[in-house]
């Protein structure tokens, strides 16, 4: 009779345990399944936000051309906030994203906190596209995406403000140098193309 007992209590706990072939399932995380599916290799990276170092998955930017520029705020190209600005504004819509970087790699012209760049980009060029937290982007210590970025076109951030254009599908990266102005044709160019492109 004990191990009857037994059987029926296990029985019992099992059928309270086990859902029905109808029951509602426990809802994945968003994004669980991002990295391993939609999101290109190169955005499989996550960076904590510049206001708030809240950490952000790249992957939520997959399918969109991304335009990674490494920032600073005390350089002869600084005035260059501006025109990533207007041009996020101008085709974000179509599937832009840029994407900021701070770095103080650079003659030492981001010498300030997190919160105090920040403040300088929203204040002085009132910049809305996303910002990261202050890094590295060249030699051992640069940050994952920089070292990805270098290995795809061969060249490293040579300024402030080096930029890389990655297309939809993240198979096309393009490298401009700190000369390259926002508006430049040659970026401007291949911004459109890679706008137009199917969607993967």
């Amino acid at each position: 009779m004990r191990a009857t007992a037994l059987g029926l209590t296990w029985m019992g706990w099992m059928m309270i345990l086990t859902p029905s072939p109808g029951a509602a399932q426990a809802a994945p995380l968003p994004g669980a399944s991002a990295a391993a599916t939609d999101c290109p290799p190169i955005l499989q990276h996550t960076f904590p936000r510049l206001q708030d170092e809240k950490p952000q998955n790249l992957c939520q930017y997959a399918g969109r051309v991304v335009l990674v520029v490494n920032t600073a705020s005390y350089c002869g190209f600084t005035q260059q906030y501006k025109g990533l600005e207007e041009l996020y504004r101008r085709y974000r819509e179509r599937g832009l994203v840029v994407l900021g970087f701070p770095s103080n790699d650079f003659g030492q012209q981001e010498p300030g906190t997190n919160r105090q760049i920040a403040e300088f980009c929203e204040n002085t060029f009132g910049v809305q596209f996303p910002m990261f937290a202050k890094s590295h982007v060249r030699g051992s210590e640069a940050n994952p995406l920089f070292k990805q970025l270098a290995e795809r076109t061969g060249t490293t951030p040579k300024w402030n403000f080096y930029k890389y254009l990655i297309s939809r599908d993240g198979r096309t990266v393009l490298a401009y140098s700190s000369i390259t102005a926002p508006d430049s044709a040659t970026l401007r160019r291949d911004l459109e193309r890679l706008l137009t492109a199917p969607s993967p």
